[in-house]
């Protein structure tokens, strides 16, 4: 992509209305638009960085063998009453609408129900358990607070997966899988050394849950860990958890965190209440285990652009930066411009992703805020003093550390 062709345009200086670091670099450098609060347009950039994310954990939800889908957004109500989570008593973070007929409906804030409901229709017996599927989809939750920019949206990107088993030792087994597929998923995204699974309360959904908890400044939670790492306890269950797991209070100490991911074990309980069964080897009508099963993507995007930006922008894992090079022309005559286009689509032609910076109208200090702004890891300056000597400059985002390779060498080194 050529910078010149980019609609989004970088900001001198970041929203004066936001208050949290991730939404002002976001927005100061291009990859989300702020619609209100809570509520983010994520523009070609920062779509970009989403998909980057999504595909990191699909491959992980596909290698525990779950089938990916898409569910609706508009949500039957009758199938919410039957486990009392329709009321705005026990679920206060409904959006609810209506039809025109005055049928009320909800608007997704997740799919327990929903995916029992589908999924009856095609389990029978227990030779069609265990069976596992997750999904990408926006969600609308009413959040009474939405200042932490994208690390807490009213509306969002999530992945919920759910799997449903024929009895409790299989739901542990594949919880258990989970849970390593979640600890690849936060490595591979570049945060996993500073995320624990914890035990946290429920909420809305059970009484106790895992979380998965990244340190972050700017989170919300409150973790208590011990020193080797191994026990993490969010505040909010400390007391009760120091019983559960038999912990000593005092051999934890607290750190800010973000949540970046819940799991669940329902076990039978949502099934028996809406009455739904498989007939297992005895030909006898049981009820069917469930469990959940969440990431919050643009959350992750939220706390990763909050770890790991510096003062000078973002600074993206390789994983899942927008670009793989930001190719930064400082040529100014006609064969010397002609050369670096020239190598910017040779480039692309080896499957190397660029964002070319194009434009005719920036000096060297304004294009090079911007690369560091906008954060892609590895900087290539192609200048006519480099092109003369054959060489091309590259500067890792990171570190700051330059190093300079031949022009013949410039697509292998990249690699």
């Amino acid at each position: 992509m050529k910078q010149s062709q980019l609609f989004t345009k970088t900001r001198k200086e970041p929203p004066s209305d936001e208050v949290s670091k991730n939404a002002q670099l976001l927005i100061q450098a291009g990859y989300i638009h702020k619609e209100m609060a809570g509520v983010y347009a994520f523009l070609p950039l920062g779509l970009k960085v989403i998909e980057n994310i999504k595909q990191i954990v699909r491959e992980e939800m596909n290698a525990i063998d779950s089938q990916e889908l898409i569910m609706t957004n508009l949500q039957n109500s009758d199938i919410w009453k039957t486990t009392d989570r329709w009321s705005d008593e026990n679920v206060d973070v409904w959006f609810k609408t209506a039809l025109q007929d005055e049928t009320e409906l909800g608007l997704a804030w997740s799919h327990e129900e929903p995916i029992l409901e589908m999924m009856q229709n095609h389990i029978d017996s227990y030779k069609d358990l265990p069976s596992s599927v997750y999904q990408f989809q926006t969600k609308l939750r009413n959040e009474l607070r939405a200042k932490s920019g994208i690390m807490r949206g009213r509306e969002f990107v999530m992945k919920d997966m759910y799997s449903l088993h024929s009895n409790e030792e299989d739901m542990d087994q594949y919880y258990d899988q989970a849970i390593e597929a979640y600890k690849n998923v936060y490595d591979r995204l570049g945060i996993g050394d500073e995320t624990f699974m914890t035990f946290a309360g429920g909420g809305a959904f059970t009484k106790f849950s895992h979380e998965f908890q990244t340190i972050c400044e700017a989170g919300e939670d409150t973790l208590y860990i011990n020193k080797d790492k191994s026990v993490a306890v969010n505040e909010e269950v400390l007391d009760e958890a120091a019983e559960e797991i038999d912990v000593d209070k005092d051999d934890l100490s607290p750190v800010t965190s973000a949540e970046v991911g819940n799991i669940f074990k329902f076990g039978t309980e949502k099934s028996e209440k809406m009455k739904i069964h498989f007939t297992d080897e005895n030909d006898e009508k049981k009820p069917i285990y469930l469990a959940s099963y969440g990431i919050g993507v643009t959350r992750v995007m939220g706390v990763i652009a909050e770890k790991l930006s510096d003062e000078n922008g973002l600074v993206w894992p390789k994983n899942i930066s927008p670009y793989d090079v930001h190719l930064v022309s400082l040529a100014h005559e006609t064969e010397d411009v002609e050369r670096v286009d020239s190598i910017y689509k040779k480039l692309k032609e080896q499957n190397i992703e660029v964002l070319y910076d194009d434009r005719k109208d920036a000096h060297a200090g304004e294009k090079f805020a911007d690369s560091d702004l906008i954060g892609i890891p590895t900087r290539i300056i192609l200048s006519s003093s480099n092109l003369e000597e054959d060489k091309a400059e590259i500067v890792d985002r990171k570190t700051g550390e330059t190093t300079y390779v031949e022009l013949s060498e410039l697509s292998s080194s990249l690699k």
